[in-house]
Formats: C-alpha cells, sequence, structure tokens
C-alpha cells in the first residue's frame, strides 16, 4: 500500500512537471515572434497566428515546432554529457549578396544546461562572440596573419540571437529557437562549414558539432549615385547605410580598403555605384561638421538603372573667408587599420576621407606601426592627389621610437625623414629635445601629440596646480623644450581640456608663446573618422608650408567644427598679424572683437554626458563636443574671453548657425596673453599685449608650477634615457630649470 502510494505521488509529480514545461516554451516562442518582428524579419503572418492559436489552447509544443521547423536552418542537439551535434534542418539555404538573411537554431537541450551556445564559421569571422576584428589589430595580436586567398574565402558573416537579447544563454528547456543572421558578400553559389558548441569539450567527436551547407547567394543590385556639393559641383560625401534592422552595409567586418571596417561610414563620389539586395533603407549624406546630414529612405527594387540624388547642404563655409581647415595628425596604417595584406592602406584610400570630410588639408603621418611599409610615400612635397581646395600629404609622428616615453612628436613640412646616422628606429634619440633641433634645422614645423597623456588631473578648473604625473606620451618633455625655443604646437581636441590646456596656459603666462593645434590621432584616440579635431588657418590662398606655418604663427582657432571663432582681433590687430602683438604704453583698456558661429540641435543630445573627470574618462569621447557647451535645455553657448587664463567676461549666443559679432571691453594693467573659447568646443590662439615693453610675467604661481614641472618630468624620463645621452639630456633640463627660475623671479602677479 505504501509503495503503491509512492507510484501514484511520482507520476504525479511527472504530469505536473510535463505541463509547466509548456509554458516556458509558449513564453520563449512569443519572445522569439517579438524579436522577429522587432529585426523587420517576422515569419510569414498565417504561421504566426497559428501559432498565437496554438499557444491560447495550450496545445502541445510539437505542434509549434512543426511551423518553427519550416525556418530552421540547423538543428543543434545537446546530449546528456553536453555533447553538441547538429543537422540541417528545412529551411532553404538562400542568401543575398550584401544581405542579410534570418533563420532559426532548433536546440534540442537534453542535457539542460544554461551556458551560452555560440556559432561560427571559417568562412567568417573567427571567434565572432569575441568581437574580434578580422583585418584588425585585435585578430593580428592572435599571431595570425591572413593572405589574400584566405581573405577572399571569408565572405560569410553570423550573428546568433538570443529571443531575450538581454539574456545571450540557454534557458534549459528541452527545446528552444535562437535566430541566426547570415550575411553573404559574394552571390552564386557558396558553400560554408557552420560550428556550433557550448564551451571547450562540448563538440561531439567525429566533427558532428559541424554543417557544410552550400548556399545559393542572390545577387545584389546597382544603384547609382548622383551627389552633388552646395554649388550643384560633383562631390564626395560620407555615407551610412542602414537597413530597417540597423545593420549597416556594405557589412563592416568584410570591408576592404577603400572602406575601413571600423567605421559605419563610406565615402563614396558622384556617379559611382553601390549594390544592395531588394528592400528598404536608410541612407544618411553627410561631409563633415560644417555641412547639415541629409537622411533619405529608398527601396531597392530588381528593375535596373536605380539611382539615388542628393544635393548637400552647407550651414557654414569658413574658406569663404579664408579660414582653411585641417588635421596634422591622421595615420594610414596602425592602431584599428588594416595589417593585412598591406600595413595600412594606400594615399588613395585617405585622399577619399578628406574629400568625404570637406577637410582642406590632410597631414598622413607615419609612424612606428608600419613605418616600412608607409615611409615610401613620403615626398616632401604634397602627393600628387591633391587638389586645389584638398591637400594631401605625408609627414612623420615619432611614436614607437625610442623617445616615445617622453612624448609623441608630430613633424611637419619635412624635408627629410631619416635622423643622421641611424639605420632603424631603434638608433633614433631615447629624448625628444634632439629630434626638434633636427627638425628644426631644416625648416619643420614641430608639436607634440595627444598632449594630455600624463597630464592627466582631476579638476576642470583652468588653469589649476595640481601637478600631474608626467607619466605619459603627451606634451610631457614640451615643459622643457619650450624653454628652448624648440616646439611651435601642442595637439588638442583628442584628450580631456583641462588636461591639455592647463599646461599651455601656464607656459604662456610664463611668457611663452607656443600655439595650440586641432588633431584627432585617426584611427588611434578615435577612429569614428578624421578631421574631427580640426585647426583652422587665415590664408590668402591654400598651400601646404604656410598652412603648416600658420600653426606656428598661431593665425589660426582650434575647433570640433560645430563653432567657430573667426576674425579674433584685439585693436583692430588679427591673431597672427604683427606677430600676434598689440603694444600699450601704459595700462588701459583694449577692445576684443571676433566673428563667432555655433550650431546646435533644437533638441539636447542626452547621449553626450557632461565631462566627468572622475569616471571612465574613456567612454566620454569625443571630449570636445560643442553639446558640452550648451547651456541648459536651450540653444545658447557661453563665449568667453581669457585674459592670462582666466575668465575676464563672457557672453551668450544662440547656436543656430548665424555668424554674429561678439565685442568685448576689458582692462589691461600688465603684460598679458589674450584669447577666446567655447569652452569643450573651440579655442583661439592668443594675441600678446605688450604694456609698457615689460615682458609678459602674468603669474609667479604659473612659473612655479613649471618649475616643479621639470623635476617631476626628469624623474619619470630619466629612467629611459640611454646613458650616453642621459649628460645632455640632464643638461636641457637644467638650463629649462633655470629659466623657469628667472621668471618666478621677474614674477610680481
Amino acid at each position: 500500500m505504501r509503495l503503491r502510494l509512492i507510484l501514484i505521488v511520482f507520476c504525479s509529480s511527472c504530469f505536473t512537471l510535463k505541463a509547466q514545461d509548456k509554458q516556458p516554451f509558449f513564453h520563449q516562442t512569443k519572445l522569439l515572434l517579438q524579436q522577429l518582428d522587432y529585426r523587420g524579419t517576422p515569419i510569414l503572418e498565417v504561421d504566426k497566428k497559428t501559432i498565437e492559436i496554438l499557444i491560447a489552447k495550450n496545445t502541445e509544443t510539437n505542434s509549434i515546432e512543426s511551423i518553427l521547423d519550416k525556418y530552421t536552418l540547423c538543428k543543434v542537439n545537446i546530449n546528456p554529457e553536453s555533447r553538441v551535434k547538429i543537422s540541417l534542418g528545412e529551411a532553404k539555404p538562400i542568401l543575398q549578396q550584401n544581405g542579410w538573411k534570418t533563420y532559426l537554431v532548433k536546440v534540442e537541450n537534453q542535457a539542460g544546461i544554461t551556458a551560452t551556445l555560440k556559432a561560427k564559421s571559417p568562412q567568417g569571422k573567427p571567434n565572432y562572440d569575441g568581437g574580434e576584428k578580422i583585418y584588425g589589430m585585435d585578430y593580428q595580436n592572435k599571431g595570425e596573419k591572413l593572405t589574400p586567398q584566405q581573405i577572399q574565402d571569408r565572405w560569410l558573416d553570423l550573428e546568433l540571437l538570443y529571443p531575450n537579447a538581454n539574456l545571450p544563454t540557454l534557458n534549459g528547456l528541452e527545446t528552444e529557437y535562437l535566430i541566426l543572421q547570415l550575411y553573404s558578400r559574394d552571390f552564386g553559389k557558396r558553400a560554408a562549414t557552420i560550428q556550433f558548441d557550448c564551451g571547450q569539450a562540448t563538440q561531439d567527436i567525429g566533427f558532428r558539432n559541424e554543417a557544410s551547407i552550400v548556399f545559393k547567394c542572390m545577387q545584389a543590385n546597382k544603384i547609382q549615385l548622383n551627389i552633388k556639393d552646395e554649388k550643384g559641383n560633383p562631390t564626395m560625401a560620407s555615407l551610412i547605410i542602414k537597413d530597417l534592422n540597423g545593420h549597416v552595409y556594405p557589412n563592416q567586418s568584410k570591408r576592404l580598403a577603400p572602406d575601413f571596417f571600423f567605421q559605419q561610414q563610406i565615402y563614396r563620389f558622384d556617379g559611382e555605384t553601390i549594390e544592395l539586395a531588394e528592400g528598404n533603407y536608410e541612407f544618411e549624406f553627410w561631409r563633415g561638421p560644417e555641412y547639415l546630414k541629409k537622411k533619405l529612405n529608398y527601396t531597392v527594387s530588381s528593375k535596373a538603372n536605380q539611382t539615388i540624388s542628393v544635393q548637400l547642404q552647407r550651414w557654414i563655409n569658413p574658406a569663404q573667408f579664408g579660414w582653411y581647415s585641417g588635421d596634422h595628425h591622421i595615420h594610414a596604417a596602425g592602431c584599428s587599420h588594416y595589417t593585412s595584406p598591406t600595413e595600412g592602406v594606400n594615399p588613395q584610400d585617405m585622399m577619399r576621407h578628406l574629400l568625404g570630410e570637406a577637410v582642406n588639408v590632410g597631414s598622413i603621418l607615419t609612424w612606428g606601426s608600419g613605418y616600412n611599409h608607409q615611409k615610401q610615400f613620403f615626398e616632401g612635397k604634397d602627393n600628387n592627389l591633391s587638389t586645389t581646395e584638398n591637400l594631401l600629404r605625408y609627414d612623420l609622428e615619432i611614436s614607437g621610437f625610442p623617445s616615445s616615453h617622453a612624448g609623441h612628436l608630430v613633424l611637419l613640412n619635412l624635408k627629410d625623414q631619416f635622423y643622421p646616422n641611424t639605420k632603424t628606429i631603434a638608433d633614433w634619440p631615447t629624448y625628444t629635445l634632439p629630434i626638434l633641433r633636427w627638425a628644426k634645422k631644416q625648416g619643420a614645423i614641430t608639436g607634440y601629440a595627444h598632449s594630455g597623456m600624463g597630464l592627466e588631473v582631476n579638476t576642470t578648473e583652468l588653469p589649476n596646480y595640481e601637478m600631474p604625473k608626467f607619466d605619459g606620451i603627451g606634451a610631457n618633455e614640451y615643459i622643457v623644450a619650450v624653454t628652448h625655443d624648440l616646439v611651435d604646437f601642442i595637439s588638442t581636441v583628442d584628450t580631456p581640456p583641462t588636461w591639455e590646456l592647463n599646461i599651455w596656459y601656464h607656459t604662456l603666462n610664463c611668457g611663452f608663446r607656443t600655439r595650440i593645434a586641432g588633431e584627432t590621432d585617426f584611427p588611434c584616440f578615435s577612429d569614428d573618422r578624421i578631421a574631427y579635431g580640426r585647426s583652422y588657418v587665415k590664408l590668402d590662398k591654400l598651400n601646404y608650408p604656410d598652412w603648416t606655418n600658420g600653426l606656428k604663427s598661431g593665425n589660426t582657432y582650434v575647433s570640433e567644427g560645430k563653432s567657430h571663432i573667426m576674425d579674433f582681433k584685439v585693436n583692430n590687430v588679427e591673431v597672427g598679424n604683427n606677430d600676434s602683438e598689440v603694444r600699450l604704453d601704459k595700462p588701459q583698456k583694449v577692445k576684443v572683437t571676433a566673428n563667432i558661429a555655433a550650431l546646435l540641435s533644437k533638441e539636447k543630445d542626452s547621449a553626450v554626458q557632461p565631462l566627468d573627470l572622475n569616471e571612465n574618462i574613456w567612454a566620454l569621447k569625443p571630449f570636445w563636443n560643442l553639446e558640452r557647451s550648451r547651456i541648459g535645455n536651450s540653444r545658447e553657448v557661453t563665449v568667453e574671453l581669457i585674459v592670462n587664463g582666466k575668465v575676464a567676461a563672457q557672453k551668450t549666443i544662440t547656436a543656430d548657425g548665424i555668424i554674429r559679432n561678439i565685442e568685448f571691453e576689458t582692462e589691461i594693467t600688465h603684460s598679458s596673453w589674450i584669447a577666446m573659447r567655447i569652452l569643450y568646443a573651440s579655442h583661439t590662439n592668443p594675441i600678446f599685449v605688450i604694456v609698457d615693453n615689460k615682458p609678459i610675467r602674468a603669474s609667479k604661481k604659473s612659473a612655479e608650477w613649471c618649475l616643479q614641472a621639470v623635476d617631476i618630468c626628469w624623474k619619470q624620463k630619466q629612467v629611459k634615457i640611454t646613458e650616453d645621452e642621459k649628460e645632455a639630456a640632464l643638461q636641457d633640463y637644467q638650463w629649462a630649470q633655470k629659466y623657469y627660475q628667472k621668471i618666478s623671479s621677474e614674477s610680481n602677479q
């Protein structure tokens, strides 16, 4: 009797468990259908309605499975020992060239595990779930180089998605369905092997965890692009193409130069074509921050001779007023760039970026990564791809060299790129001043790159007196080089403003006349696009020597392109003219003017967060962004008058794209430097106001900060300076210390 009771209880428990199994399966099926709808790839409406009816009737799960099986490409069986094997499903393997196709994967989970099921293919990205880049540094660091044939064989992309996108693991159900999205670069018949596993040692014996599938890939259709600039002339534009699911075309992971896999956009010229499968797409056309973005919805059909036409529109054209834009720090190799089959890309590829971002000057800097390949493009003159409005030039960054620990150098307008008596990079000097002297002898323009690295502080105050560690690759040894008159500018925009500007403000307060310039350090500090950080140089006519000399003479302003401070003057002396100098016999008021324009959208961009230096600062890039200058929810920004590093006056303007003349008056009691800025967005170079022929000694506290900084810098850098150079380096540092001591003694402010 007791045994009989136990049997009844046991069977009742089995029945209850089986009945409850349906509920989670139904729940997952609903999520699956919602996910397919959301991605724009729903199953047939008749099948969807049938499933809804079956769920409402609490039917057995196999009747729903029979419907979903029609959309299943692969069936995955996980046996009780967690071994994985797969077989083909009922769906026909048909793909579309340059398009995504959605299938289901049926998982029969006999082990009841809740691990992450992974899918990969030798014809696609290796270890897709790990996020490696096929042609990028991440993949290269695995120690594998791809041959051209291997690249050609990687024609497939795949993505395994879960019904609950926030929980990418199996649910432990006896049966569940996942979403498999496949992308084909090619058309025609293509074979691929698709592999599944739930981690190490889960593959079944005999390669049964993989299936070889021959796909029929339907050919894409050509779409001609008619792209005109604001004058109706043919032009190059930045173009982002997405389908209704948010997939980017051409598929990023399969791109080869001139298209870059680490960017959403491609660059296309008027008359060129793109290939897309039939479907609905959103096109975004842009040509850099001086233009308005244009968005178009377009349906690609099977008919021939399809065309998309767009005329771009500027909101501002600084070159019309003589202000020519440029990015002095761009790379064609290293960091995010391709490392196989070549070390980086060619001038033709980089020229597309200059044209597509409407930047007038692009300095492509050869550096340690890919140096032996890229140095062939150095000419000591403009590349022959240059146009009257867009100049491409190869120069040099001292990065990946023995002196890099003391600060990376930007050397522009070089005539010779080889340091005397060196055979390899390893033979170069181990600190920066000898290299600066060599560059200066050949008439080069010199500066420090990504200045804020090693100069990090935990305050947004400017100027501030925190002492950085001087332990980075930015404008560290600048604190010494500036006293030897060896450096023309320090770079800004690609690191937080406080880190970059603080050391500059202190040295200006000591009477030095170094300038700032805007850079991107593409694609290292930013691989989104070139010329995010820009220098605008005032010229009568565009040419590279005069543009780079403008960085030295200071007839420039720095911007991320969405705000502009043009024609900055003090008492009608314009920045860059008359050595940027105004002379006064005695203390008096001066008149400060500029033509200023900025453009913000009417709605606040909530994606741009405040620049909190205490958080993960690198997640807040880009650091210079006009959105951070917005006052509350308005469309206004503050223009600040800066005297000796401090805010002397301010006015607000509406960032509606209209150019406005702004005027200040300020009292100058002793020799000073004056600038204008829109904090976090744009900054002029200074005008120096000399009172009674006395040098600028604006702050004794700044001089003492600089003196201490030399000592901190030496302690950090001397460790990596070789013994045969250490004595000369020590003398250079001691010179700087004496110089700042002298300035401090002359400072009364």
